[in-house]
């Protein structure tokens, strides 16, 4: 049997199914032995459905046989992030008492994977209703650094070769930051790009369905099934062409490579991740493709409205009162079922005055509608640090602050490793693209993840 790397790309992968060197099920199999070498350790799953898996790979193999490949996901393992329903499989939402509460049908964005040939595995850890309260899933490049939150189960899966994808979500920073953390890929679409039917909600103004993945190409397989199309009934744009396939075109090469770096953020990285980024800075500089001038990295500096400092308290708030709406009775009934961080969330969202909220929604509202003109002459992608630096220790899932604001403006982020800290953590930028444009956005992270070149490096475990 041909032996996937270990973690694997679903490019890869893909490749290897569609030529007959490897099959969905013999995939899987290499899948479910990496649960069995690292979960113990890692915790980074709920519920894995073994058997409903393999008779998914099963079928699977068997339409390849048949002649029928239904595209780059097809017999692609992918791990769900435990606040997302998939049928016949527990909803916990990192809730005891939630979990034994079975889905009935799959969410919007599951089943559109299945469609395209995905293997749903099972559910990843989630912390506690998607909030701030650390989980039990570890590190697993360090077991006693935190992964990350909310996404947290998603993140460590991936990097550990569980799987090759995860659904995951962010109304802070939930996708990101546990990608950052843990060393794999992220997209965190624009704001509604993809339904949020059958999951459950912390924020309906700040939700996000994303994905992470082990390269920039994986995220664009991953989004393109779950992006709304011109069926559903919200007024978004629908996805203008396929993702993938333009990250395949030549075309691409000869795009202008434009970073703008933001001086006012309203974040403070810590020094080793400030000197991360100095050094990718420099190295951009140098890093020709063919040779010329032309296909230099250009980049500078855009600031930003002095008011945008109020963007993370603002986002905070709105999280706190949306989530007292839809959890404040049950919390009431059920105070032990709250841990404390998710449990302080709610009483400041109960005792927050109601015009305060409506302040900040009519602040939203602007900076959604205003944040197109900061992509100015033709410079259309932000970088920042994906975190303010490498994991801390497991008794935070570390901070949202360079996430949070693009949860709150809704528009598009992708984050990629780029280095290792001298503790051998990774380290990850994060790269910020226009309202709707996740295609741009894909091009300019393939190009930069080309030029960084990050060194994989094997798990300590």
């Amino acid at each position: 049997m041909f032996t996937m790397p270990e973690p694997t790309t679903i490019t890869a992968a893909a490749e290897f199914i569609r030529t007959g060197e490897l099959t969905p099920i013999e995939l899987l199999e290499q899948c479910l032995a990496r649960i069995d070498r690292y979960e113990d350790r890692v915790q980074a799953w709920v519920f894995v459905d073994r058997d409903g898996a393999r008779e998914q790979s099963q079928r699977l193999t068997a339409e390849l046989k048949a002649g029928q490949n239904r595209g780059p996901l097809h017999g692609i393992p992918i791990g769900i992030k435990d606040i997302i329903d998939v049928f016949d499989m527990p909803t916990g939402c990192g809730s005891e008492r939630w979990a034994n509460s079975y889905a009935r049908r799959d969410a919007s964005c599951v089943e559109r994977l299945r469609q395209a040939g995905a293997i749903i595995m099972g559910k990843t850890v989630t912390t506690s209703y998607a909030s701030f309260d650390p989980p039990k899933t570890r590190n697993p490049w360090n077991l006693d650094r935190t992964p990350g939150g909310s996404s947290s189960g998603s993140a460590a899966a991936v990097a550990c070769g569980m799987c090759l994808g995860a659904l995951a979500s962010q109304t802070g920073g939930s996708i990101t930051r546990p990608a950052s953390f843990c060393g794999v890929y992220s997209i965190k679409p624009t704001y509604r790009r993809v339904s949020v039917d059958g999951v459950m909600p912390l924020a309906p103004s700040l939700d996000h369905v994303g994905a992470m993945a082990n390269c920039v190409r994986d995220l664009a397989i991953l989004l393109q099934p779950i992006a709304r199309t011109n069926d559903d009934p919200l007024d978004c744009p629908p996805v203008p062409y396929h993702y993938e396939s333009e990250l395949k075109n030549e075309l691409y090469h000869d795009r202008r490579r434009r970073l703008s770096l933001l001086p006012g953020f309203p974040a403070t990285a810590d020094p080793e991740m400030n000197t991360a980024v100095a050094a990718l800075r420099k190295r951009t500089d140098s890093a020709l493709r063919g040779g010329t001038e032309t296909n230099r990295w250009e980049w500078n500096e855009l600031p930003l409205p002095p008011s945008f400092s109020d963007v993370p308290r603002f986002q905070h708030l709105i999280m706190a009162v949306e989530a007292a709406a839809y959890h404040g009775e049950r919390m009431r009934r059920r105070p032990d079922d709250y841990p404390p961080k998710v449990r302080q969330l709610i009483e400041m969202g109960l005792n927050t005055p109601a015009p305060h909220y409506v302040h900040a929604m009519k602040l939203l509202e602007h900076y959604r509608e205003e944040s197109e003109p900061a992509f100015v002459d033709g410079w259309r992608t932000f970088l920042t640090p994906a975190t303010v630096g490498a994991a801390p220790n497991a008794e935070t899932t570390g901070s949202p602050a360079f996430n949070s604001p693009w949860s709150y403006c809704g528009l598009p982020t992708v984050s990629l490793p780029f280095a290792w800290t001298a503790g051998g953590l990774p380290l990850a930028v994060q790269l910020t693209g226009e309202r709707w444009c996740e295609d741009d956005l894909f091009m300019v992270a393939a190009m930069l993840e080309e030029d960084i070149g990050f060194a994989r490096r094997p798990l300590p475990l």
